[in-house]
């Protein structure tokens, strides 16, 4: 007799045991937080005036972004190149960086040197990427800055990629490129 109330007990106490469950609160006091209603991300609950998204203010800037005042044009980039000087001065100039840069963004399709022969042309990806050192270029580094902001012919723009001051860093090491191919 005794032996069956030990067994019993044991029987209960593994079946309470055994129902008890951790890994869920057993009553909620804020079902809110547990389950929220779900929004229409631009429905009349978001905005009940009726804009679908919210705009920015008119000439307002986003931040980190600096305005390029030149166009994108044919005429725009004779400006760039008649009147845009770099903003860095001698100091600033980290050739290092800028041919590190180059070697990201611009050496598959330029080559390492600037001759025109990356490794996509080499490939045939992509045809004539002309040296920096052809006489008819006549690059300067308005003209370079403007090609990579706005970007030229079948070369994209990397305005987004690279940020004012390392566009400049590309410019710096571009010309040293040109430099040392028209030696």
């Amino acid at each position: 007799m005794k032996s069956l109330i030990k067994i019993l007990a044991i029987a209960v106490v593994l079946v309470s045991v055994s129902c008890k469950k951790d890994t869920a609160p057993n009553y909620q006091f804020m079902p809110n937080m547990y389950e929220s209603a779900g929004y229409e991300t631009y429905g009349e609950a978001a905005f009940p005036n009726g804009i679908e998204a919210q705009v920015p203010a008119e000439g307002s800037i986003p931040r980190g972004f600096v305005p390029f005042d030149i166009e994108n044009s044919t005429q725009g980039y004779e400006l760039a190149k008649a009147t845009l000087k770099s903003s860095l001065d001698s100091t600033q100039v980290d050739l290092e960086r800028g041919k590190e840069l180059y070697s990201i963004y611009c050496g598959i399709c330029h080559g390492n040197k600037g001759k025109g022969q990356g490794k996509l042309v080499k490939r045939e990806k992509i045809l004539g990427i002309p040296s920096y050192d052809d006489a008819g270029r006549a690059i300067n580094e308005g003209s370079i800055y403007h090609t990579i902001y706005y970007g030229k012919n079948a070369m994209g723009s990397y305005a987004n990629q690279l940020n004012e001051e390392e566009r400049w860093q590309v410019v710096a090491y571009v010309l040293k490129l040109k430099a040392d191919l028209e030696k």
